[in-house]
């Protein structure tokens, strides 16, 4: 069986859009090495740069559900062509910023323009593809993130090793370059919601939305450790370098570009709950086991078992959350999903770095396997129902 036969017959604005998004992810270097800049580069404590971890997440808590809502109204692409170049110019200024006083603001501005891009490519990914080629997108956009993942840190790591101002260049130059190809290359007919017809149910009424968001929050909080306790873990404390830790984003993404398409081909008829919670389970196995975790070898193992949560568990969300919203509110649904992620990583990072300075790093890796298991239980209870069958609010 050929793992990539349903990539086949996807329409050119999806390549398109998939394509730029691995432009985008190619330079991707300065949020998995923002807490070393400013740990190391500006003397900051770690706890301070914590906070500006949960800075960097409140942003896009402000923009995830507006950002949606927007790309409803203005249009899809409009909203994400803008936040790839707004977001770009952004990226360029934080090293320029002398104060805390001008980080912070830059920081969450960063925040809030770059998470606007997800809930506008999500949304228009899917209305250019039947329902039954969705998973064959959502695989091809995630081969995209993932590929330029494989490349962004470890180059980063490299970059990072000589210069952190270039590591936000970098990253900002090919954010903008993305933004510029979409400009240029990017036919679609961009409608803003269509007019007339009984407007779908608004996420925030539906509650099989809600628990599935809020099911999944702690077990976000645990993968996003890799901004967090998981940097101070490898770099700091076990002295392994950021050329390593760079390394650590290659091996988790040659993983997924290997593994993910046929695994979840091969899922494709597991219901959502039973999908979602083994992918926790996964992320519960794979950072509670980083305690142990001393070595470059140990590490990587480590990275193998929590990667295989992320190729089980973030497919299988896209896939419910787009199952319950309606056409003419995809935007706002993925937006509330985009939510998730932000208050996760306003979240995370900041509560992992403090349990990880007042508690160390045995407390912190175990509350993680204690949040992902309660995660997977949680989730193990979610059925998906189309919007389509569901009741009118």
């Amino acid at each position: 069986m050929n793992p990539w036969r349903g990539l086949k017959g996807l329409p050119s604005t999806v390549w398109l859009v998939c394509g730029t998004t691995l432009v985008n992810r190619l330079g991707t270097m300065a949020l998995p090495f923002l807490l070393l800049y400013l740990t190391e580069a500006r003397g900051w404590s770690a706890e301070q740069a914590g906070m500006a971890m949960m800075v960097y997440g409140a942003g896009g808590l402000v923009s995830s559900p507006v950002s949606g809502r927007l790309a409803d109204r203005l249009g899809h692409a409009r909203v994400l062509v803008a936040s790839l170049l707004l977001s770009a110019l952004a990226l360029l200024a934080i090293p320029l910023a002398a104060s805390r006083l001008l980080l912070f603001p830059l920081i969450a501005l960063w925040a809030a323009l770059g998470q606007a891009f997800w809930p506008s490519a999500m949304a228009l990914l899917v209305s250019q593809a039947p329902p039954e080629k969705r998973k064959a997108v959502y695989a091809l956009h995630r081969l995209a993130v993932n590929l330029g993942m494989a490349v962004g840190p470890a180059l980063g790591g490299l970059i990072a090793h000589h210069s952190f101002r270039w590591v936000f260049w970098g990253d900002g130059l090919t954010t903008l370059l993305s933004g510029l190809l979409l400009v240029f290359f990017l036919k679609v007919q961009d409608n803003p919601a269509p007019e007339g017809g009984r407007p779908g149910r608004s996420p925030w009424t539906d509650r099989r939305l809600l628990f599935l968001l809020l099911a999944f929050l702690p077990v976000l909080v645990v993968f996003f450790q890799i901004e967090g306790a998981l940097p101070l873990w490898v770099v700091r404390d076990l002295g392994h370098g950021t050329r390593f830790f760079g390394l650590i984003f290659t091996v988790n993404t040659l993983i997924i570009v290997g593994l993910e398409v046929a695994l979840n081909l091969a899922m494709a008829r597991w219901p959502h709950g039973r999908q979602l919670a083994l992918g926790s389970l996964f992320y519960a196995a794979g950072f509670g086991l980083t305690a142990f975790a001393f070595t470059r070898g140990a590490l990587v193992a480590t990275v193998v078992v929590w990667t295989f949560g992320e190729m089980i568990l973030l497919p299988a969300m896209s896939d419910a959350v787009a199952t319950l919203a309606p056409a003419d509110r995809r935007g706002e649904y993925m937006g509330l999903y985009a939510l998730s992620f932000a208050a996760a990583l306003a979240l995370g990072p900041w509560l992992g770095v403090l349990a990880y300075s007042r508690l160390g790093p045995a407390a912190t890796w175990g509350a993680c396997a204690l949040l992902g298991l309660g995660s997977a239980g949680l989730l193990s209870r979610f059925r998906a129902r189309t919007a389509d069958a569901a009741p009118p609010p």
